[in-house]
């Protein structure tokens, strides 16, 4: 899979002229080889889908006639969010770790799954293989757990990267920067801006939290799954207006 800041400046370009590539990631994919054959199409030029010089060119043209709009990618990811039930009843979430804090992830199904809530617990040490189940269920919202066993704070990532951002990655980081920390009396670390591979390749509001000390996060599990779940549920009743 071609990859890279090439790839980000196309989908960018795309993105602004109205094709919708999903998330500006850098990642070429099925979307945006589908946003990219759309512009071809649009344009009277082959539809390869391969970006030649009568693409760049084209692109280049079109693009200089508009102001910069907001991605198309961006608006699409807010309007789903506003649509979407203000419950967690029928939504799906992924729930994923990748060692020692499978008994966290557990209390967090138990506490989710009376709300109506489907709940699948990804338990795999690497991030594209979650993230990839994650896209292969479909799931409405992806939120990982990651032990930092010499630690004492949580801290709460969320995709920003070629000058786009998750919308709602960023407000879920947020609320569970407010819950946690004090759920579990350890230091608030923030709510990060990030481009790592887990939140990069999931295609659905995503973040990743990351907690210690062990021993705190261990004794605390019940208190953990009560503050993600609380987080989770502001998340879906939120106005994305």
């Amino acid at each position: 899979m071609l990859r890279g800041d090439d790839v980000a400046e196309l989908q960018q370009r795309l993105c602004s002229l109205g094709f919708d590539t999903g998330r500006v990631d850098g990642i070429f994919g099925d979307a945006t080889a589908g946003a990219l054959a759309d512009f071809q199409g649009n344009a009277g030029l082959p539809i390869d889908p391969i970006v030649g010089g009568a693409t760049l060119r084209e692109l280049i043209r079109l693009e200089s006639r508009h102001e910069a709009p907001e991605y198309v990618s961006t608006v699409r990811a807010r309007a789903e969010l506003r649509h979407a039930a203000p419950t967690l009843t029928g939504r799906h979430v992924a729930v994923g770790e990748g060692g020692g804090l499978g008994s966290v992830t557990a209390a967090l199904r138990r506490r989710l799954l009376p709300s109506g809530t489907q709940v699948t617990e990804l338990h795999h040490p690497d991030d594209s293989a979650q993230a990839l189940q994650a896209n292969e269920l479909s799931v409405d919202v992806y939120l990982g757990l990651r032990l930092d066993p010499r630690g004492s704070s949580c801290s709460t990532s969320y995709w920003a990267g070629y000058r786009d951002q998750s919308q709602g990655g960023k407000l879920l980081a947020e609320l569970v920067q407010r819950a946690v920390p004090g759920a579990l009396g350890i230091e608030d670390g923030g709510a990060l801006g990030m481009s790592l591979p887990i939140l990069r390749e999931t295609r659905m509001p995503a973040v990743l939290v990351e907690v210690g000390p062990a021993s705190r996060v261990v004794e605390r599990a019940a208190l953990l799954a009560v503050a993600l779940s609380a987080a989770l549920g502001e998340w879906v009743d939120a106005s994305w207006d």
